[in-house]
């Protein structure tokens, strides 16, 4: 059986190192790159992120990778979202400045609430470990969150969350204070995860590894 080979989008943001490092870690042959043309060849799919949503997207087109990363989605190959790569998958962010996303998965990425349920104000961004269940039965069929417990902690560091326009594409969501965030959103072949799996143990390694498998 060939190394599975996974595709790393470097645009100039993101836990680069580490998410290399998780999937090399269970097998992966990581390809970290900028350039176009290898993005919209890759059998898989990883777009990385921290930082601000319009930067994101700024770096993203600075390099002509928007285009290739549509190709992928396209032609239904995995393609996996960390935290701004999430929300970067949205129609729109309101982060500053209202700025379009790569659409792929129809929704908005909007602040977190800056009080708990009952009013009282609470941190954000939301940081630490939090844990994550499906949104519903079955919601983490096919995908990889497959192998994931219901109740398994991750690990969180974010000011902003997705929200999908179709409650269907929300599959996983956190708890923060009685607030329900989304932790994953996915669409087809498409998933993206609001937590960081490269900072989250084994769980986080059992996604990888389904996401290779895919």
């Amino acid at each position: 059986m060939s190394t599975p080979t996974v595709t790393v989008i470097d645009y100039g943001m993101g836990n680069l190192f580490s998410v290399c490092q998780a999937l090399e870690h269970v097998g992966a042959r990581v390809d970290l790159t900028a350039d176009p043309a290898a993005v919209a060849a890759a059998e898989r799919l990883v777009l990385p992120g921290v930082g601000a949503f319009p930067r994101g997207m700024a770096e993203l087109a600075s390099r002509g990778l928007i285009e290739p990363i549509h190709r992928v989605a396209a032609a239904e190959r995995p393609l996996l979202g960390i935290c701004l790569g999430l929300q970067l998958l949205a129609t729109r962010g309101e982060e500053y400045v209202d700025t379009p996303g790569l659409d792929l998965i129809a929704g908005d990425t909007i602040p977190v609430p800056p009080e708990a349920a009952d009013g009282r104000p609470h941190r954000v961004p939301h940081t630490g470990w939090n844990a994550v269940r499906p949104d519903r039965h079955g919601a983490w069929d096919g995908t990889a969150l497959a192998d994931v417990a219901t109740g398994s902690a991750f690990y969180f560091v974010h000011a902003f969350h997705f929200v999908p326009r179709d409650p269907a594409h929300r599959l996983a969501v956190a708890d923060y204070d009685g607030r329900e965030l989304t932790a994953a959103a996915g669409r087809g072949s498409i998933l993206g995860c609001q937590f960081h799996p490269e900072k989250s143990g084994p769980a986080g390694l059992g996604i990888f590894r389904r996401f290779m498998a895919l």
